[in-house]
């Protein structure tokens, strides 16, 4: 019998996820501790397994050496920056990963944001709960300028969800997508142009070396001082330092982050700024999208390749 385990703490805690993967494989074995597991406690954890699902377990060379039993690995989610798929590729292990499941929470996390800082929700909450009563006067999404950063699965399902509001709508992007494009009237840039015309820019690229820091200092000082910047993708993207200088000195005004380079965030005193609105990685963790990012983990333990070609798909 294969031997199957879940590392993930939020899959093992899913009453309707657990039932599906035991209908399948009736042993498999779940991370009912409520930790974290990495390094050594990982290893103990899932030694014995051939199959494995994984979430925000940090994957590595020194973790493939210690389990030459491990075939296939699994991911619950969309992010792969915590897998080393080279190692992975080196010791024969096997990848199940699908893209884009949870693109539609994100997206709309992402309009929501939009709304909130362009209209100072945040700020009037706070006034609000000290004893302030005034309106304060914010702008529309409509017809506003959005710069979006990655139009893979999420970039372009935000490009839908801003149908409606009658926005330009600029994109950079490694790849092109010209039929995409076309029919959304999107129009492809050069970052620099995105950051320098942009009302609102959106970052949705994967991090790795070619992106960590994508968002550095001086990009940053290109973009409109009444402008708005999200972050819903990965920590590591933008100069969190130089974002926190730029919203103090108005020089940018408001950013909202779902994602930091050290999580949870550290720097207090760039939370506490009333045009930055903070929240703890919840982009994907919408109800539906952790069932559909659980059945496609499930479904990757019997469906998987190469890793490095799994993820270029």
């Amino acid at each position: 019998m294969t031997r199957v385990a879940v590392a993930s703490r939020s899959f093992s805690r899913h009453d309707v996820l657990r039932a599906e993967l035991l209908e399948r494989y009736p042993g498999a074995t779940f991370n009912d501790s409520g930790t974290s597991l990495s390094g050594s406690a990982l290893i103990d954890y899932l030694r014995g397994h051939e199959k494995v699902i994984t979430a925000l377990e940090r994957l590595d060379e020194e973790v493939f050496v210690a389990l030459p039993e491990l075939k296939v690995v699994s991911k619950y989610g969309v992010g792969l920056d915590m897998i080393d798929l080279g190692a992975m590729r080196r010791h024969g292990i096997e990848l199940g990963w699908t893209s884009g499941v949870n693109r539609r929470a994100v997206a709309e996390l992402v309009i929501s944001f939009s709304i909130a800082m362009l209209r100072h929700v945040p700020a009037a909450n706070r006034e609000v709960l000290s004893g302030t009563w005034r309106q304060v006067k914010g702008r529309q999404l409509s017809s506003k300028t959005i710069g979006i950063i990655g139009c893979g699965h999420v970039g372009k399902d935000v490009v839908r969800l801003l149908k409606p509001f009658g926005c330009r709508v600029l994109a950079n992007d490694i790849l092109d997508f010209p039929a995409f494009y076309a029919e959304h009237g999107v129009e492809p840039v050069d970052i620099e142009v995105l950051l320098s015309s942009s009302d609102l820019v959106t970052i949705h690229t994967p991090l790795d070396e070619t992106t960590r820091n994508i968002l550095s200092a001086e990009r940053l000082a290109l973009m409109k001082s009444d402008a708005v910047l999200l972050n819903i993708a990965r920590g590591g993207l933008v100069d969190e330092s130089a974002l926190k200088e730029m919203l103090l000195d108005g020089r940018l005004a408001a950013a909202a982050f779902d994602v930091f380079s050290v999580e949870p965030p550290e720097d207090r005193d760039l939370l506490a700024l009333p045009n930055f609105l903070a929240t703890p990685h919840i982009g994907g963790s919408s109800e539906e999208a952790i069932v559909a990012m659980g059945r496609a983990a499930i479904a990757g333990l019997d469906n998987h390749g190469d890793p490095l070609e799994v993820a270029n798909r």
